[in-house]
């Protein structure tokens, strides 16, 4: 037994003879502050002496100072944050670019504006269109980036998402005249395209859907149309991790686009898309780990509230009769917590950030960007709400 490590000394000290209890005298004044400051010494340095190893082994307690690492901010300034958001020397593979309306293209815009190359896929049938309109430069206004220069797509890739590989085309769409001329539009093919353009990439964006029986109640979807929705809204999106991971850098990222039918019902939207966002969802979760441990990847979805898009405007176009995204434009103005417009922009902008460094530690997250409709369990414009 140490008495000097105590702080007592053994003249003050004294053990019954007859049983194992110890007994102190009571000490003198210069023992008791003696005894105060070796307390204190003790206090002030039991942080130091006594801190936990981060390392993990067999030594996992240490009473050494130098093991313990302090915990640091990834990003402790202003400029840090601002270097943590340069996307310079990254390049972004937007797959579903085809206009300057929607969601897409507002993505491939933040992101150039951060600086990244922009590449995208465009579905084959629209895009010698999509290509005759940038040559004209009918997306210049909607290109303007924030220094008042102009996004530059560096390239543009035919791409058919319901397609896997080469062998999975069928001859009426090899023979088709708006698949005339054209080749290499399979998802493994414009992985093995891209690579041999540009080596690795950094960003993988995923902004394509399609429900050819999307205007159909779910009880009215054949079993075809409900497969197709799945297939081109939801496994494209692993079908694009799969086949674009080898060839991701390390640190890098994918993001798909989502709705919050995956959760709510939305009536007219139907013919299986409900279904298919709710497997984008979920499949984004399972691959957050797969292809965080596989690739390094981070896998995230943004769940998007309305906006009249070209696609969209054309879901449930009845003569005299708003369209769909009309009427849930309206809804989400009269319901959302905050009543404001939302634009593809706002949608760009998150986006942006789950691309970027920022975001490093984010994955198999499913993103609202939606005014807070989504936390919304009542209409407020419910005319059952009215009290007269």
């Amino acid at each position: 037994f140490h008495w000097i490590w105590l702080g007592l000394r053994p003249n003050l000290i004294h053990r019954h003879h007859h049983s194992d209890t110890i007994c102190f005298k009571k000490p003198n004044k210069m023992f008791r502050f003696t005894l105060l400051l070796v307390a204190l010494s003790a206090m002030a340095s039991t942080s130091v002496a006594f801190a936990p190893s981060l390392a993990v082994g067999r030594n996992g307690f240490c009473a050494s100072s130098e093991s313990a690492m302090p915990v640091r901010s990834h990003s402790g300034s202003k400029s840090e944050l601002k270097m943590a958001g340069d996307l310079k020397g990254k390049v972004a593979f937007i797959a579903g670019v085809a206009d300057s309306t929607g969601y897409g293209w507002a993505i491939a815009k933040a992101l150039a504006d951060a600086g990244a190359t922009i590449i995208v896929g465009t579905w084959p049938p629209v895009l010698k269109i999509f290509e005759r309109s940038l040559a004209k430069g009918q997306f210049d206004e909607d290109s303007t980036l924030s220094d008042g220069s102009k996004m530059t797509i560096a390239k543009v890739y035919p791409l058919d998402a319901v397609f896997d590989e080469p062998d999975d085309v069928p001859e009426d769409i090899k023979t088709n005249k708006r698949y005339a001329g054209l080749d290499g539009y399979t998802i493994s093919e414009v992985a093995k395209a891209v690579e041999a353009d540009y080596g690795k990439i950094d960003i993988l964006v995923h902004s394509l859907a399609n429900g050819p029986e999307v205007t159909k109640p779910l009880l009215e979807t054949s079993r075809k149309g409900y497969l197709a929705a799945s297939s081109a809204s939801a496994y494209s999106y692993v079908s694009l991790v799969q086949k674009f991971g080898p060839i991701m850098n390390p640190e890098s990222c994918a993001l798909s686009l989502t709705y919050i039918a995956s959760e709510k019902v939305i009536p007219g939207y139907g013919g299986g898309m409900s279904s298919a966002k709710a497997q984008l969802e979920s499949d984004t979760r399972t691959l957050a780990f797969e292809a965080g441990r596989k690739y390094g990847m981070r896998i995230n979805t943004i769940s998007a509230g309305p906006l009249k898009s070209r696609a969209a405007s054309a879901i449930g176009k009845e003569p005299g009769q708003k369209t769909f995204i009309e009427v849930a434009i309206d809804y989400s103005s009269a319901n959302a917590p905050l009543a404001q417009d939302l634009y593809s922009d706002d949608v760009g902008n998150a986006a942006y950030f789950m691309c970027s460094d920022l975001a490093r530690t984010v994955t198999g997250v499913t993103l609202y960007v939606d005014n807070g409709l989504h936390a919304m369990g009542m209409a407020v414009d419910s005319a059952a709400l009215n009290q007269e």
